[in-house]
Protein backbone atom coordinates (compact mmCIF):
# COMPACT_ATOMS: atom_id res chain seq x y z
CA UNK A 1 0.00 0.00 0.00
CA UNK A 2 2.94 2.36 0.62
CA UNK A 3 4.23 1.70 -2.91
CA UNK A 4 0.75 2.20 -4.33
CA UNK A 5 0.28 5.47 -2.42
CA UNK A 6 3.47 6.95 -3.87
CA UNK A 7 2.49 6.00 -7.41
CA UNK A 8 -1.02 7.33 -6.87
CA UNK A 9 0.28 10.77 -5.93
CA UNK A 10 2.30 10.92 -9.14
CA UNK A 11 -0.62 9.71 -11.28
CA UNK A 12 -2.94 12.24 -9.64
CA UNK A 13 -0.54 15.00 -10.76
CA UNK A 14 -0.85 13.78 -14.34
CA UNK A 15 -4.64 13.72 -14.17
CA UNK A 16 -4.69 17.19 -12.60
CA UNK A 17 -2.62 18.37 -15.56
CA UNK A 18 -5.19 17.09 -18.03
CA UNK A 19 -3.47 13.86 -19.07
CA UNK A 20 -5.75 10.90 -19.84
CA UNK A 21 -4.19 7.88 -18.19
CA UNK A 22 -4.38 4.10 -18.48
CA UNK A 23 -2.36 2.29 -15.81
CA UNK A 24 -0.79 -1.13 -16.12
CA UNK A 25 1.26 -2.91 -13.47
CA UNK A 26 3.28 -6.00 -12.67
CA UNK A 27 2.31 -8.87 -10.37
CA UNK A 28 5.48 -11.00 -10.13
CA UNK A 29 5.70 -11.43 -6.34
CA UNK A 30 1.94 -11.52 -5.78
CA UNK A 31 0.93 -14.10 -8.39
CA UNK A 32 3.70 -16.41 -7.24
CA UNK A 33 2.57 -16.17 -3.63
CA UNK A 34 -1.06 -16.81 -4.58
CA UNK A 35 -0.01 -19.88 -6.59
CA UNK A 36 2.05 -21.10 -3.64
CA UNK A 37 -0.93 -20.68 -1.31
CA UNK A 38 -3.00 -22.76 -3.72
CA UNK A 39 -0.37 -25.48 -3.79
CA UNK A 40 0.16 -25.64 -0.02
CA UNK A 41 -3.58 -26.12 0.57
CA UNK A 42 -4.06 -28.63 -2.25
CA UNK A 43 -4.64 -31.53 0.15
CA UNK A 44 -7.69 -29.72 1.58
CA UNK A 45 -8.91 -27.34 -1.16
CA UNK A 46 -8.69 -28.04 -4.90
CA UNK A 47 -6.09 -25.57 -6.25
CA UNK A 48 -6.92 -23.00 -8.90
CA UNK A 49 -4.86 -23.03 -12.13
CA UNK A 50 -2.17 -20.42 -12.66
CA UNK A 51 -4.29 -18.22 -14.93
CA UNK A 52 -6.84 -17.94 -12.10
CA UNK A 53 -4.04 -16.88 -9.76
CA UNK A 54 -3.17 -14.20 -12.29
CA UNK A 55 -6.75 -12.95 -12.32
CA UNK A 56 -6.76 -12.90 -8.51
CA UNK A 57 -3.61 -10.78 -8.41
CA UNK A 58 -4.97 -8.45 -11.09
CA UNK A 59 -8.12 -7.85 -9.07
CA UNK A 60 -6.18 -7.47 -5.82
CA UNK A 61 -3.66 -4.92 -7.07
CA UNK A 62 -6.31 -3.16 -9.15
CA UNK A 63 -8.46 -2.74 -6.05
CA UNK A 64 -5.54 -1.26 -4.12
CA UNK A 65 -4.66 1.12 -6.95
CA UNK A 66 -8.17 2.35 -7.62
CA UNK A 67 -8.83 2.93 -3.92
CA UNK A 68 -5.58 4.83 -3.45
CA UNK A 69 -6.08 6.81 -6.66
CA UNK A 70 -9.63 7.73 -5.68
CA UNK A 71 -8.37 8.99 -2.32
CA UNK A 72 -5.55 11.05 -3.89
CA UNK A 73 -7.84 12.55 -6.53
CA UNK A 74 -10.41 13.44 -3.88
CA UNK A 75 -7.73 15.34 -1.96
CA UNK A 76 -7.20 17.40 -5.13
CA UNK A 77 -10.97 17.90 -5.59
CA UNK A 78 -10.85 15.89 -8.81
CA UNK A 79 -13.87 13.72 -9.55
CA UNK A 80 -12.27 11.44 -12.16
CA UNK A 81 -13.62 7.89 -11.63
CA UNK A 82 -11.13 5.03 -11.33
CA UNK A 83 -11.96 1.56 -12.60
CA UNK A 84 -10.12 -1.76 -12.89
CA UNK A 85 -10.72 -4.00 -15.91
CA UNK A 86 -9.75 -7.64 -15.39
CA UNK A 87 -8.16 -8.10 -18.79
CA UNK A 88 -7.90 -11.24 -20.90
CA UNK A 89 -4.90 -11.27 -23.26
CA UNK A 90 -4.95 -13.64 -26.21
CA UNK A 91 -1.81 -15.70 -26.88
CA UNK A 92 -0.90 -18.26 -29.53
CA UNK A 93 -1.21 -21.86 -28.25
CA UNK A 94 1.74 -22.76 -30.50
CA UNK A 95 3.99 -20.05 -29.07
CA UNK A 96 7.40 -21.68 -28.45
CA UNK A 97 7.45 -20.10 -24.98
CA UNK A 98 5.18 -22.90 -23.74
CA UNK A 99 8.08 -25.32 -24.28
CA UNK A 100 10.63 -23.01 -22.61
CA UNK A 101 9.43 -21.52 -19.29
CA UNK A 102 11.43 -18.35 -18.56
CA UNK A 103 9.34 -15.91 -16.49
CA UNK A 104 10.31 -15.84 -12.77
CA UNK A 105 7.43 -15.68 -10.29
CA UNK A 106 7.06 -15.92 -6.54
CA UNK A 107 9.60 -16.22 -3.74
CA UNK A 108 13.34 -16.91 -3.77
CA UNK A 109 14.70 -20.27 -2.62
CA UNK A 110 18.07 -21.85 -1.94
CA UNK A 111 19.47 -24.40 -4.38
CA UNK A 112 18.50 -27.23 -2.03
CA UNK A 113 14.96 -25.92 -1.61
CA UNK A 114 14.65 -25.50 -5.37
CA UNK A 115 15.63 -29.14 -6.00
CA UNK A 116 13.08 -30.33 -3.45
CA UNK A 117 10.34 -28.17 -4.97
CA UNK A 118 11.08 -29.47 -8.48
CA UNK A 119 10.78 -33.05 -7.20
CA UNK A 120 7.69 -32.49 -5.04
CA UNK A 121 5.66 -30.05 -7.16
CA UNK A 122 7.02 -30.48 -10.68
CA UNK A 123 7.87 -26.79 -11.02
CA UNK A 124 10.72 -25.51 -13.16
CA UNK A 125 13.21 -23.63 -10.99
CA UNK A 126 16.11 -21.43 -12.15
CA UNK A 127 18.61 -19.09 -10.52
CA UNK A 128 17.52 -15.45 -10.77
CA UNK A 129 20.39 -12.95 -11.08
CA UNK A 130 22.33 -14.44 -8.18
CA UNK A 131 19.53 -13.69 -5.73
CA UNK A 132 18.37 -17.29 -5.35
CA UNK A 133 16.19 -19.75 -7.22
CA UNK A 134 12.64 -18.98 -8.39
CA UNK A 135 9.87 -20.76 -10.22
CA UNK A 136 9.64 -19.97 -13.94
CA UNK A 137 6.53 -20.28 -16.11
CA UNK A 138 5.90 -19.80 -19.85
CA UNK A 139 5.76 -16.19 -21.12
CA UNK A 140 4.09 -16.18 -24.55
CA UNK A 141 3.80 -12.98 -26.58
CA UNK A 142 0.47 -11.10 -26.38
CA UNK A 143 -1.50 -11.14 -29.64
CA UNK A 144 -4.78 -9.40 -28.78
CA UNK A 145 -6.64 -7.80 -25.86
CA UNK A 146 -10.20 -9.06 -25.45
CA UNK A 147 -11.45 -6.05 -23.48
CA UNK A 148 -9.64 -3.26 -25.32
CA UNK A 149 -12.87 -1.73 -26.73
CA UNK A 150 -14.20 -1.44 -23.17
CA UNK A 151 -10.95 0.18 -22.02
CA UNK A 152 -11.16 2.72 -24.85
CA UNK A 153 -14.81 3.49 -24.07
CA UNK A 154 -13.99 4.06 -20.38
CA UNK A 155 -11.06 6.34 -21.24
CA UNK A 156 -13.24 8.34 -23.64
CA UNK A 157 -15.81 8.73 -20.86
CA UNK A 158 -13.18 10.38 -18.65
CA UNK A 159 -12.26 7.44 -16.40
CA UNK A 160 -8.78 6.56 -15.19
CA UNK A 161 -8.50 2.92 -16.20
CA UNK A 162 -6.33 0.19 -14.67
CA UNK A 163 -5.95 -2.65 -17.16
CA UNK A 164 -3.73 -5.57 -18.23
CA UNK A 165 -2.42 -5.93 -14.68
CA UNK A 166 0.46 -8.37 -14.51
CA UNK A 167 0.34 -8.52 -18.30
CA UNK A 168 -3.29 -9.63 -18.20
CA UNK A 169 -4.77 -13.11 -17.90
CA UNK A 170 -3.44 -15.30 -20.75
CA UNK A 171 -6.13 -16.99 -22.82
CA UNK A 172 -6.31 -18.83 -26.14
CA UNK A 173 -9.11 -18.93 -28.71
CA UNK A 174 -10.46 -22.39 -29.55
CA UNK A 175 -13.22 -23.57 -31.86
CA UNK A 176 -15.93 -25.70 -30.26
CA UNK A 177 -19.05 -26.72 -32.16
CA UNK A 178 -18.39 -24.01 -34.73
CA UNK A 179 -18.11 -21.25 -32.10
CA UNK A 180 -14.94 -19.49 -30.95
CA UNK A 181 -14.40 -19.82 -27.20
CA UNK A 182 -11.84 -18.38 -24.77
CA UNK A 183 -9.81 -20.69 -22.51
CA UNK A 184 -7.28 -19.71 -19.87
CA UNK A 185 -3.73 -21.08 -20.05
CA UNK A 186 -1.09 -21.36 -17.34
CA UNK A 187 1.43 -18.68 -18.21
CA UNK A 188 2.50 -15.10 -17.46
CA UNK A 189 2.61 -12.35 -20.07
CA UNK A 190 5.33 -9.72 -19.96
CA UNK A 191 3.69 -6.54 -18.64
CA UNK A 192 5.68 -4.22 -20.92
CA UNK A 193 4.68 -6.11 -24.06
CA UNK A 194 1.04 -6.19 -22.92
CA UNK A 195 1.18 -2.46 -22.14
CA UNK A 196 2.48 -1.68 -25.63
CA UNK A 197 -0.34 -3.72 -27.15
CA UNK A 198 -2.99 -1.98 -25.03
CA UNK A 199 -1.56 1.38 -26.04
CA UNK A 200 -1.64 0.48 -29.73
CA UNK A 201 -5.20 -0.84 -29.65
CA UNK A 202 -6.69 2.15 -27.81
CA UNK A 203 -4.73 4.69 -29.88
CA UNK A 204 -2.53 6.08 -27.11
CA UNK A 205 -0.01 8.78 -27.98
CA UNK A 206 2.62 8.07 -25.32
CA UNK A 207 3.80 4.87 -23.63
CA UNK A 208 5.74 5.27 -20.37
CA UNK A 209 7.66 2.21 -19.16
CA UNK A 210 8.89 2.54 -15.58
CA UNK A 211 12.03 0.95 -14.17
CA UNK A 212 14.64 1.53 -11.45
CA UNK A 213 16.84 3.93 -13.43
CA UNK A 214 16.16 7.37 -14.88
CA UNK A 215 17.44 6.54 -18.37
CA UNK A 216 18.63 3.69 -20.57
CA UNK A 217 22.35 3.21 -21.23
CA UNK A 218 24.32 1.71 -24.10
CA UNK A 219 27.70 0.18 -23.37
CA UNK A 220 26.41 -0.37 -19.84
CA UNK A 221 29.12 -1.13 -17.30
CA UNK A 222 31.95 -0.41 -19.72
CA UNK A 223 34.22 2.56 -20.40
CA UNK A 224 31.98 3.33 -23.38
CA UNK A 225 28.83 3.65 -21.22
CA UNK A 226 26.52 6.39 -22.45
CA UNK A 227 23.06 7.34 -21.16
CA UNK A 228 20.40 7.97 -23.79
CA UNK A 229 18.16 11.03 -23.70
CA UNK A 230 16.11 11.63 -26.86
CA UNK A 231 16.62 9.09 -29.65
CA UNK A 232 14.81 8.19 -32.85
CA UNK A 233 13.01 4.92 -33.42
CA UNK A 234 15.59 3.83 -36.01
CA UNK A 235 18.47 4.64 -33.67
CA UNK A 236 16.96 2.57 -30.86
CA UNK A 237 16.31 -0.33 -33.24
CA UNK A 238 19.97 -0.20 -34.19
CA UNK A 239 21.04 -0.44 -30.56
CA UNK A 240 18.70 -3.38 -29.99
CA UNK A 241 19.96 -5.22 -33.07
CA UNK A 242 23.53 -4.66 -31.87
CA UNK A 243 22.77 -6.55 -28.64
CA UNK A 244 22.86 -3.55 -26.31
CA UNK A 245 19.77 -4.67 -24.40
CA UNK A 246 19.82 -8.35 -23.33
CA UNK A 247 16.51 -10.17 -22.70
CA UNK A 248 17.10 -10.23 -18.95
CA UNK A 249 17.66 -6.47 -18.62
CA UNK A 250 16.19 -3.67 -20.73
CA UNK A 251 15.38 -5.93 -23.68
CA UNK A 252 11.60 -6.30 -23.15
CA UNK A 253 11.14 -2.58 -22.40
CA UNK A 254 13.07 -1.49 -25.49
CA UNK A 255 11.27 -4.05 -27.67
CA UNK A 256 7.92 -2.85 -26.30
CA UNK A 257 8.80 0.79 -26.97
CA UNK A 258 9.75 -0.06 -30.55
CA UNK A 259 6.60 -2.14 -31.10
CA UNK A 260 4.40 0.69 -29.79
CA UNK A 261 5.97 3.28 -32.08
CA UNK A 262 5.93 1.02 -35.12
CA UNK A 263 2.21 0.49 -34.54
CA UNK A 264 1.32 4.20 -34.58
CA UNK A 265 2.41 5.65 -31.24
CA UNK A 266 4.30 8.96 -31.16
CA UNK A 267 6.52 8.67 -28.11
CA UNK A 268 7.81 5.97 -25.76
CA UNK A 269 9.53 6.86 -22.50
CA UNK A 270 11.69 4.63 -20.32
CA UNK A 271 12.40 6.20 -16.95
CA UNK A 272 12.06 5.81 -13.17
CA UNK A 273 8.92 6.29 -11.14
CA UNK A 274 10.33 9.43 -9.52
CA UNK A 275 10.93 11.04 -12.93
CA UNK A 276 7.68 9.86 -14.52
CA UNK A 277 5.58 13.02 -14.27
CA UNK A 278 8.38 15.30 -15.43
CA UNK A 279 9.27 12.98 -18.31
CA UNK A 280 5.69 12.76 -19.57
CA UNK A 281 4.78 16.43 -19.21
CA UNK A 282 8.10 18.18 -19.90
CA UNK A 283 10.40 15.59 -21.41
CA UNK A 284 13.03 13.45 -19.75
CA UNK A 285 14.22 9.94 -19.19
CA UNK A 286 15.00 8.08 -22.39
CA UNK A 287 12.52 9.29 -25.01
CA UNK A 288 12.16 7.24 -28.16
CA UNK A 289 10.38 9.18 -30.89
CA UNK A 290 8.66 8.00 -34.04
CA UNK A 291 9.96 9.79 -37.14
CA UNK A 292 6.96 12.09 -37.40
CA UNK A 293 7.24 13.01 -33.69
CA UNK A 294 10.96 13.69 -34.04
CA UNK A 295 10.34 15.96 -37.02
CA UNK A 296 7.65 17.81 -35.08
CA UNK A 297 10.02 18.31 -32.14
CA UNK A 298 12.67 19.79 -34.44
CA UNK A 299 10.16 22.20 -35.98
CA UNK A 300 9.16 23.36 -32.51
CA UNK A 301 12.77 23.85 -31.49
CA UNK A 302 12.50 21.23 -28.75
Amino acid sequence: MQNVAGMSRALARLVAGGVRVVVTHGNGPQVGKIALQQDLCADRIPPMPFDASGAMSEGLIGYMLQQSLTNRLSEENISTPCVTVVTQVVVDPDDPAFGRPTKPVGDFYTARQAREIEQERGWTMVEDAGRGFRRVVPSPKPRDIVEWPAVRTLVDSGALVIAAGGGGVPVIRVRENGVTQLRGVEAVIDKDRASALVGRLIGADTLALLTDVDRVAVGYGTEEERWLDRVSLEEMKGYLDAGEFPPGSMGPKVESAISFLESGGSRAIITSTRRMVEAITQGGGTEVLAERAAASSQLLGA
